[in-house]
């Protein structure tokens, strides 16, 4: 299939900030954040003919085309193409991507089909849209996100705005840490939950434009140069697609609780059903295990199947939480003593260990300074992940591990060395830590800087707050409690970083 790039033609030039004549950012992204909090004020009020007004209104504004195109050229695939072979990357090219965003005559281009390795060790189909694709998509997920962040699920926190998994987490501790909490959870995942969404019941449960949405849905894949047709499912690798997967599976947390009594019968006690969901892992709790295997279990394959959807059997199970289960990468039990612990898994700490031996491989011949930058990038997002669960522990053996996995480094960089010569030249000690693994490099004013590698026990666990389930950032009755969310997280992080105004939602 021969295909024409659509932006090939545009001029280019030298600057390497997009910074187009007369336009403030701040302002562009006030306007767009007005037009959605409308489109979600009449969503809340079922006034759906004003809300598809001000849809259109929005996926025609100049603003939020300015929007889209900053987006997918400032993301991580960014320098990703699709079949065109088209990446925009100077700032002409960018402003004249920004008029070719029209919905009249607009036809998708098929996606380029990859395949990355999952955990399991199967391969996992990622398809690429194009550029201009990509670009549709963030236009239309802008006028889309208010609508899905007004109807989700109370307890859904994956793809969404201000949410993290830590939220989820902590609303398993609020749900499992009590005397009288629940002690049965249905731990269930949905088989290739991007691939198997019902092509029909989206086109009719999801407010977008129908023929914008035909086009993706309907776009087809290219790979090894033959044109194959896509009959079900989203591309994982579109930039909407999790936007529509998330709305696709709200309403199950309703049709777990809808399919058993407010009470266990024959008794006055509740029956504790409450379903926690980030993405397409879920669980499901009760404090009976009948009720889970005979109400609830058959509910949600019904509510999934109306969907086109179906649960793993592989990973879908019932459990005691004395047994223990898996959630998000970190362990949740409760012990003998009634205390609910939550700690990071094992295979998580040998994922990261993986991720360290084959950055050590890979920089036999590169510098140790460069070695130690990458090194706390990978055990600074670790921590980072885990610092908000019972992970002291944890930390100290990756720390261990670490220490050992660099010593053999270094006696395989300098085998003619003696381990005196080595601890001269990369340890130093200090009033907290004996041994300190460091280099030297060169600054930006030319002068010598130390660079050390951080320990993983630097780390403060932290308890995470949740956030409230009922909270909606396009709603203004919440704006000065995401503020102070806001505020929290850059006071946290200790590089002063926090989540940007849209960072996440578009």
């Amino acid at each position: 299939m021969k295909t024409v790039p659509w932006a090939v033609y545009a001029p280019t030039s030298r600057k390497k900030q997009w910074k187009p004549d007369g336009i403030v950012w701040k302002t562009v992204a006030l306007k767009v954040k007005r037009l959605q909090i409308r489109i979600a004020k009449a969503a809340k009020l079922k006034r759906f003919r004003k809300m598809q007004s001000l849809q259109w209104i929005l996926a025609h504004s100049h603003y939020g085309k300015l929007i889209a195109i900053r987006r997918v050229t400032s993301n991580r695939g960014k320098n990703t193409p699709g079949i065109d072979g088209v990446v925009l990357k100077t700032p002409r090219q960018k402003t004249h991507a920004v008029k070719q965003l029209q919905r009249h005559g607009y036809r998708a281009y098929p996606l380029r089909r990859v395949y990355i390795p999952k955990k399991n060790g199967k391969l996992r189909p990622l398809g690429i849209p194009t550029m201009r694709d990509r670009a549709m998509q963030a236009l239309y997920a802008l006028t889309l996100v208010p609508i899905a962040e007004t109807f989700a699920d109370p307890n859904s926190y994956g793809f969404r705005e201000c949410r993290s998994c830590a939220d989820a987490l902590q609303r398993c501790f609020i749900g499992l840490s009590q005397r009288f909490s629940p002690e049965w959870v249905l731990e269930a995942d949905i088989a290739a939950c991007f691939d198997n969404i019902s092509h029909e019941w989206i086109l009719n449960h999801i407010p977008v434009d129908k023929k914008i949405l035909k086009e993706w849905l309907n776009a087809g894949y290219m790979e090894k140069g033959e044109l194959y047709p896509t009959l079900k499912g989203t591309p994982q690798g579109g930039i909407i697609s999790p936007l529509l997967m998330n709305m696709t599976l709200d309403g199950l947390e309703a049709a777990a609780r809808k399919a058993v009594p407010w009470y266990i019968p024959g008794t006055k006690m509740r029956n504790g059903v409450a379903a926690i969901r980030y993405a397409d892992d879920f669980v499901v709790t009760s404090k009976s295990r009948e009720l889970l295997e005979e109400r609830v279990l058959p509910a949600i394959k019904a509510f999934l199947l109306e969907r086109g959807l179906t649960l793993s059997e592989e990973k879908t199970r019932i459990v005691n939480v004395k047994e223990g289960f898996e959630f998000l990468g970190q362990h949740v039990r409760k012990y003998a003593n009634g205390k609910l612990i939550i700690k990071p898994t094992s295979g998580s700490l040998r994922k990261v260990e993986n991720t360290i031996e084959e950055t050590l491989k890979s920089h036999n011949v590169g510098s140790a300074s460069s070695m130690i930058r990458r090194l706390n990038q990978i055990t600074g997002g670790y921590c980072n992940y885990h610092r908000s669960c019972c992970a002291s522990s944890t930390f100290g053996k990756l720390d261990t591990w670490v220490y050992n996995a660099i010593r053999r480094w270094l006696h395989g960089q300098h085998p003619n060395k003696g381990r005196q010569w080595i601890i001269r030249k990369y340890y130093r000690s200090s009033k907290a830590y004996r041994w300190i693994f460091h280099a030297t490099r060169m600054g930006k004013d030319g002068k010598k800087e130390v660079l050390d590698l951080q320990k993983a026990c630097q780390t403060k666990i932290r308890r995470h707050t949740k956030i409230r389930a009922e909270a909606n950032p396009y709603d203004p009755l919440y704006m000065n409690y995401f503020a102070e969310r806001k505020r929290n997280k850059r006071y946290y992080n200790s590089d002063k970083r926090s989540v940007e105004e849209y960072g996440q939602s578009v």
